[in-house]
């Protein structure tokens, strides 16, 4: 059975996934089989897997750092956010339903703590090492007794417990030592260090604090890890966009719609490693202005978040903006830019059936029972329409790839499809097309449609090309520079912690 280690920190956004992922690279680089386990996670980022289940997206981003295939078993809870206290729950991959808070703690705790233990065993079977990540704060103590993401999950694991907290956030050495006292000796006697992270400034003027703190708990700080903005990895949690800085001033801007409903946001990060693109986040109420292209992303609500556009005057400016630059939908985008999004059965939300953006002749439908998960992968026709075939006409033939999760279907009007399906579902039933192209407008249900290279070069060389730009090849920057996050994020944990004590904290008995 593999040894253990678990991250929890003093709040959400600490660090735990990045520390996780760090782990996973410094030991697979030492020649441990390593996996990553998160029991419960809640996020609207979300991918999938080879079984065609959904995990979060930080369990594939650890699993990359752990240079293996991502699993179902690597998060076996997930829950996505729809608003009034209801989650979609999500079990090894497949969605049981919706269920409010209360319900899912207190009548299906059971049921899910079963599935978390079988793919714990599974993963446990097969890899030398499980590093471990909490959930939010294992403080909670309201929820103790409900818990299946942190202390609950520790002893299940026998695992010794890392505690991350960000020094950014302020009161970090009161969040430690509160976590410490609000613990009752059971869970306490799991804990067995401390990290402080993303410190900018002079680390002797934090010495006092550390040596104070490790008087209150009793037990080491390994060490305090560095903020370095070099690093750029997915982010997990819609509340990040609201904090993280956007690169500005660049030869390219895309407009990136701010769905109040937001999800799989990313979907954007290819351009973030692009040198000459800018990404500018427009929410409802924001201009647009001066932007080459839209991007409309999914959503976890198309009927909402189409209502909103409309209500705040958005989707009016977003039609103008299309006789002069291309508009780009995934997923639920793809929907709101259709004629009509039909929901007799308010599945979505109380609106019901409501207008789309007109800017494709599509119909989406919420009619589908269950919800399509699936990796997929399609060719580009030679016949596409409007400015795809424009931009896409030297690639045409090429196989992209991505993954579906979606409970609508569409159906073209007048427009063709922009992809062709040889693995996946896309539209609708018949599995064969994916997507809509007219005009200035394309769109598909792929996530990770921008992450093919190819497929990003060309639509951001369309852009060069007309403001006069020269075209980009070469080697595609997302996937050298995020390999390099990977391992140089391994390298600041390996300078800045005592890996002779994480040593002991995983192997000791």
């Amino acid at each position: 059975m593999a040894k253990c280690l678990m991250v929890q920190g003093t709040s959400s956004n600490a660090g735990k996934s990045m520390l996780v992922a760090a782990l996973c690279r410094i030991y697979k680089n030492r020649g441990y089989n390593v996996a990553p386990f998160k029991s419960q996670n809640m996020s609207l980022n979300s991918y999938t897997t080879f079984e065609n289940g959904e995990i979060g997206i930080a369990q594939m981003l650890q699993a990359e750092a752990a240079m293996i295939e991502p699993s179902i078993h690597m998060n076996p809870v997930l829950l996505k956010p729809k608003g009034n206290f209801t989650s979609n729950v999500i079990i090894q991959g497949k969605s049981v339903g919706d269920m409010n808070f209360y319900d899912y703690q207190h009548k299906y705790h059971d049921t899910a703590f079963d599935a978390i233990k079988e793919s714990f065993n599974i993963l446990s079977e097969q890899n030398d090492i499980i590093f471990i990540e909490g959930a939010g704060s294992p403080a909670e103590i309201n929820m103790r007794e409900q818990d299946i993401a942190n202390m609950e999950i520790a002893h299940l694991a026998d695992a010794n417990v890392i505690l991350i907290a960000d020094i950014e956030m302020g009161g970090v050495f009161a969040a430690i030592a509160g976590t410490y006292v609000l613990l009752d000796d059971y869970d306490r006697s799991r804990l067995k260090a401390t990290v402080i992270n993303k410190f900018r400034g002079n680390l002797d003027i934090l010495k006092p604090g550390l040596d104070r703190i490790e008087e209150i708990t009793g037990e080491p700080v390994l060490g305090v890890l560095p903020y370095d903005e070099t690093l750029k990895l997915p982010e997990e949690d819609s509340a990040s966009l609201t904090t993280h800085v956007f690169a500005e001033d660049r030869d390219i801007t895309i407009g990136v719609i701010r769905l109040p409903k937001i999800a799989n946001f990313t979907d954007i990060d290819p351009f973030e490693y692009e040198d000459d693109v800018a990404l500018k986040m427009i929410g409802v109420n924001d201009e647009i202005g001066d932007v080459d292209a839209i991007l409309i992303p999914g959503t976890r609500n198309s009927t909402e978040d189409a209502f909103a556009l409309h209500e705040s005057g958005l989707a009016q400016k977003i039609v103008e903006k299309s006789e002069e630059i291309p508009i780009v939908g995934i997923c639920g985008g793809l929907q709101i830019l259709g004629n009509i999004i039909h929901d007799e059965d308010k599945r979505e939300s109380e609106h019901g059936t409501i207008k789309g953006l007109g800017l494709l002749d599509i119909e989406s439908s919420f009619s589908r029972q269950g919800k399509i998960v699936t990796q997929s992968v399609a060719t580009i026709p030679d016949n596409l329409d409007g400015i795809a075939g424009e931009i896409f006409k030297n690639i045409a033939g090429e196989e992209v790839t991505g993954y579906e999760i979606h409970e609508g279907t569409t159906e073209l009007k007048s427009c063709n499809a922009l992809l062709n399906i040889k693995k996946g579902q896309g539209n609708n039933e018949d599995g064969k097309i994916d997507g809509a192209s007219q005009d200035n407008i394309f769109a598909t249900y792929f996530h990770g449609i921008f992450h093919n290279y190819n497929f990003r070069r060309e639509f951001l060389n369309h852009i060069r090309a007309k403001k006069g730009l020269e075209a980009k090849t070469g080697e595609d920057p997302y996937e050298t520079q995020k390999d390099y996050s990977l391992n140089r994020l391994a390298e600041i944990v390996e300078e800045n912690l005592d890996m002779e004590t994480i040593d002991k904290l995983i192997f000791s008995d």
